[in-house]
């Protein structure tokens, strides 16, 4: 079964920004929108959902600090007690203000790294990957709203379009798998 795909050009981010707001207002439906650098407000013009990297930031933090934890304990207290200046303590509480540098900086180093690589996955990122930017120009200065214009008046809504302030439209035909 065919669907059909709109591609509307824009050359200016406040038009767009515009264009995404009246569009949602007809309760049309974007499928995507292609920029050539973040456009401050169009998440929101949208309706896409916060982002919950924040809360798995502070979820990988708090694996880099368990594994600080076990780390230290287990390499500095059970496997190797030392005696550093004729002052042995070997509990783990006593020796553990001079073990914060290290919990401290593997819980970064966890929360960067991990922040990073679920970002790339959830993104569908990765290296030689086929890019999927169906208009080359949104890399530079234009901008690409991608609509779904199945069972819609394809007159009518690109009458729309044009009002909207799109400079070119494609009518995208895609086969469904």
């Amino acid at each position: 079964m065919a669907t059909h795909k709109i591609h509307a050009l824009y050359n200016d981010d406040d038009v767009l920004l515009r264009a995404v707001k009246q569009i949602r207002e007809q309760h049309y439906h974007i499928e995507e929108v292609f920029c050539p650098f973040p456009v401050h407000g169009l998440e929101k013009a949208m309706g896409l959902a916060d982002t919950r990297l924040a809360i798995n930031a502070f979820l990988y933090g708090i694996v880099g600090l368990a594994v600080a934890t076990v780390m230290m304990n287990y390499i500095m207290i059970e496997d190797w007690p030392q005696n550093i200046g004729g002052k042995p303590s070997f509990s783990y509480l006593e020796n553990m203000p001079a073990f914060v540098p290290i919990m401290f900086e593997l819980t970064v180093f966890f929360a960067a790294h991990l922040m990073v690589i679920t970002f790339y996955l959830r993104s569908r990122l990765w290296p030689f990957k086929k890019a999927e930017n169906p208009d080359v120009r949104t890399t530079d200065d234009h901008f690409l709203m991608e609509l779904d214009a199945h069972g819609e008046d394809i007159d009518s809504i690109t009458k729309f379009l044009y009002d909207t302030g799109a400079v070119e439209l494609v009518l995208i035909d895609k086969e469904n798998h």
